[in-house]
Parts: structure tokens; sequence; C-alpha cells
């Protein structure tokens, strides 16, 4: 794979379409295996990197500065899963989208499908929009990967954490 086109027709079709992805998406990794960097959580053998492997991911928060892999690894993790994967980003969402997430997840979960909902921005959500959140996340009914670039202790309700 060439890191500026994969394919000389592809690559022009898609300009010419004004659908080329931007080069970070494209090099992006798309495995644990080319995933960089944290290797203290996701390095051969953590508890993170197994639960990845094992499809057996629990609700956690990411948390650290902007360009740290947060949303990265929540890509592979949506790549490796056979969970039903859905993403939101706090910025823009309301409660209404999080509404429908959380019945069709529970929907899911009444035909043995397990939801990985990943919240970008959870920072960016108001009290009320996270005490939606907690229920269903208690229940079982969704997995929450959340990640933010603000300390969770301060921006993410205590019951959350």
């Amino acid at each position: 794979m060439d890191l500026f086109d994969s394919d000389p027709d592809i690559g022009q079709m898609k300009q010419s379409e004004g659908q080329i992805d931007p080069l970070a998406y494209r090099m992006a990794p798309r495995s644990i295996d080319e995933y960089v960097g944290q290797e203290h959580i996701v390095g051969k053998g953590k508890l993170l990197r197994r639960a990845i492997e094992a499809d057996r991911i629990s609700s956690l928060i990411l948390y650290g500065p902007p360009g740290t892999g947060k949303t990265a690894l929540a890509k592979v993790i949506a790549a490796k899963t056979l969970s039903r994967f859905e993403w939101l980003n706090a910025a823009t969402a309301g409660l209404d989208d999080l509404r429908k997430i959380i019945q069709s997840a529970r929907n899911r979960k009444a035909k043995g499908i397990r939801t990985i909902l990943f919240l970008d921005e959870i920072h960016r959500f108001n009290k009320l929009q996270q005490d939606a959140l907690l229920p269903d996340v208690e229940e079982g009914n969704i997995v929450l990967i959340a990640a933010t670039v603000e300390n969770p202790f301060f921006y993410v309700n205590s019951a959350l954490l």
C-alpha cells in the first residue's frame, strides 16, 4: 500500500468525486498489532490487549491529550469486536441520539447481541446526559467506551467512573 494512494485508479476516482480520505485516516491503525504507543496498556500480554483480542471489552474511559490514540484505539476495538459498535460524539449528539442507541442496544441484548458505545468527548455531555447512560451501563445493555481530553474525575459523573 502506497502512503499517499493505495490504487491509482481508485485514488483518481475518489479525488474526482471529492471523497479521498485524509492521510491521517489512511495511516490509522486497523489492528492492535498496528497500534503504536501506549505499550503499558496494549503491549503484548497486557490486560487491555488481551481483552481486545478475546473480544471481552468492559466499560472504560480513555483519557489523555489530543493525539494520544484514544479514538484510534476505539477504531481498533471496533474492527476486532463481534459486538455491534455504535459511535457518538458528545459535542454534536443529544439526548435523543443517545436514547435511540440505548433502545436499539436493549433490543439487541434480548437477541444475545452485545452493543459497545464509543462516546467521544464525554466531558461535553452534561449531567443529565451522563445520568441517562448510567442504568444501561449498570445493567449491561451497553458497554461504554468513553474518550476525553479533560480529567474524568472532574467532568464525568462519579457513578460512571
